[in-house]
């Protein structure tokens, strides 16, 4: 089983299934999101900040492990990438009675992708590596 996992999150060839995750999480993301209520009883037990962090952060892993080439490329297009989403999350809400849209999530957004994307520019090598047992390259 943790063989399985340990491919599913670092080999090259699970990269467009973790790609395609990431644009399924982030329409839910949408989906769920724009139901009404649901933000305020989220709000509860975390802020705004935090979920924006959180859930921004995770995308821009997995699309950063879901794109192929160089690891410059990969943070470049993540971070775009998180960029897009963020924009236009923040967008449909501003069209929503009972949300907002604001430039301030949109920043923490690129934020944590920006951090997210940095950290892994310089870790994904060797965290490849020990993970499928193979010299960094």
């Amino acid at each position: 089983m943790q063989a399985t996992l340990t491919q599913l999150c670092f080999a090259e060839r699970h990269e467009r299934l973790r790609f395609r995750t990431a644009l399924f999480l982030y329409a839910l993301v949408i989906i769920i999101g724009d139901i009404p209520g649901t933000r305020a009883d989220v709000g509860q037990y975390a802020s705004g900040v935090v979920l924006h962090s959180f859930g921004y952060g995770v995308l821009a892993l997995l699309l950063f492990s879901g794109i192929a080439g160089g690891m410059g490329r990969r943070a470049v297009l993540s971070v775009l990438m998180v960029a897009a989403m963020g924009a236009l999350d923040e967008f449909i809400q501003s069209f929503l009675p009972y949300r907002r849209g604001a430039v301030s999530d949109w920043l923490v957004d690129i934020t944590a992708a920006m951090l997210v994307a940095a950290s892994l520019y310089f870790l994904w090598p060797r965290m490849v590596a020990a993970g499928l047992k193979k010299s960094p390259l």
